[in-house]
Formats: structure tokens, C-alpha cells, sequence
């Protein structure tokens, strides 16, 4: 395994380490190939419940590194667009992987970091981490589809602050707008991320894989569109043994026991 990625796999969630700390984890071709792998593996492993993503050294993730910008500078536009691209890979493995993905943000989230942890379904921040979109200040501009799930998730107004002024937005202040789903204190973050990832993983998880899907779809779909992708996913799922057991559950006054 590189040394700038680690997974381990830990009461059913497969956390996914960015171990790159001295660059406060700046991306890698080998972190972007062992997270990857790691969703890849969590798609298709049944004992995999969730995925968390961490880093190593108290930061989440700086973004691209600098010097590797530069040298892209002497690419052709055509070459620039394929290593962009690698990033939009990681974008879209986010989004489809079937097992819900938990950012576990300490200290913080910067370019392309913040577009990893806008694409996972969750982000548990710690009380002073910062969110930055700072790419104005070397004469660029946001990639990884940052524009679009802030957008998603925040005022136009604030979007266009961090965006064309570079300044960072705090934890909380993205806590207030509903962009991240838990604040913790800095020492607890990833064991409450952890934590978040066993609960959601406790249920069921084929209905668990089609609200993702659902949630995915609606960020473009019209309400027509979506509520017939709502009406055949339920007619589905009311067929299944995850609703079997749930309805069972719940009329005999019993937990539900979705898993083994």
C-alpha cells in the first residue's frame, strides 16, 4: 500500500486515509488511486457497511498541490483537461458509490478537499475548521464541481464570497446553513464520524442505496421526473425483505434487524 494512502476497516466501516500530513494532505496520483480503490472495495463488499474519509496529522485536505499546478502550466489545455478529469473521476465515485461516504473534516477543507467533502453524503467538522475556496488568489478558478454543491448547499452570496474573494467560511457558519451534518469538537471528530457511519450502517441497506440514488437524482430532476423515480424505487421496495422485516418490526413493537 503507497505510504500517502491508508485504509482500515473497523466495525464494518472502511476508513480511507489521506497520508500526506507534512503537504496538509495534498492530493496525490496515489491518494486519488487508493480512494478509488477503497470505494471500489466498499461497493462491492457486503461487510462493508460505510466509508469515512480522514487525514492524517489533524487537516483533512489542502487540495491540489501547488507545484504540480505549475508544472501544468507547460501542458497543452488538451492534457490540462485530463488531469482535471482524474478529479472528476473521484467526484463521481463519490456520488455513486452504493454505501453512504462520511467526511470526517479536521482543521479543514481547502480546493479540491472541499469538493471531496461536498460530493460525500455527510461531513462531520470539527469546531475550527475552516472551508476554503481560495483559488481566486493564484489566478484560477474552482474545479471538482466546488461551484456546484456549494451551490446546492448555500446562498449565492456566500458561495460567490469564498469563490471571488477566497476568503474561508468556518465550521460553523457552514453548520448554520445547513452545508455539513455535525459539528464536534476538534478531538472528537472522527470517532463521532466513525460513530455516524455505524448508525446509518445499522440500517437497511438496500433502501439505504436507492435513497443515495434518490438524493442524487433530485439535485437535476424535474419534481415530474422525481417523483416517478420515488414512485417505482417505492414500489420496489415494498416488495422487498428490507420492508419486510421493517413492517414486521414495527407492528410487533420490536428493533428492526436489517443486518446478519
Amino acid at each position: 500500500m503507497s505510504a500517502l494512502f491508508r485504509h482500515e476497516v473497523t466495525n464494518g466501516v472502511l476508513t480511507i486515509w489521506n497520508c500526506n500530513a507534512p503537504r496538509r494532505n495534498a492530493l496525490s496520483a496515489e491518494y486519488y488511486a487508493g480512494l478509488i480503490q477503497g470505494l471500489q472495495r466498499a461497493s462491492s463488499e457486503d461487510d462493508i457497511v460505510a466509508v469515512v474519509l480522514a487525514g492524517e496529522g489533524g487537516f483533512f485536505c489542502s487540495g491540489g498541490d501547488l507545484n504540480s499546478l505549475k508544472q501544468r502550466r507547460d501542458m497543452s489545455e488538451e492534457a490540462r483537461r485530463a488531469q482535471i478529469e482524474r478529479l472528476n473521476d473521484i467526484i463521481r465515485a463519490l456520488k455513486s458509490c452504493p454505501k453512504p461516504v462520511i467526511a470526517a473534516v479536521e482543521g479543514g477543507a481547502a480546493g479540491a478537499g472541499l469538493s471531496i467533502a461536498m460530493a460525500c453524503d455527510m461531513i462531520v467538522a470539527g469546531d475550527s475548521a475552516k472551508f476554503t475556496l481560495a483559488y481566486v488568489k493564484a489566478g484560477l478558478v474552482p474545479d471538482g464541481g466546488a461551484t456546484y454543491t456549494l451551490m446546492q448547499a448555500m446562498p449565492r452570496a456566500t458561495v460567490a464570497r469564498m469563490a471571488m474573494l477566497g476568503l474561508p467560511l468556518d465550521a460553523a457558519r457552514m453548520y448554520a446553513l445547513g452545508a455539513i451534518s455535525e459539528l464536534a469538537p476538534d478531538a472528537d471528530v472522527l470517532s463521532r464520524a466513525h460513530g455516524l457511519a455505524v448508525q446509518v450502517g445499522q440500517g437497511p441497506a438496500e433502501a439505504i442505496a436507492t435513497i443515495k440514488g434518490l438524493l442524487n437524482s433530485a439535485e437535476t430532476a424535474t419534481l415530474e421526473q422525481q417523483l416517478q423515480a420515488e414512485r417505482n424505487a417505492m414500489a420496489r421496495a415494498l416488495g422487498g425483505d428490507e420492508a419486510a422485516e421493517g413492517i414486521s418490526a414495527f407492528l410487533n413493537k420490536r428493533s428492526p434487524r436489517f443486518r446478519g
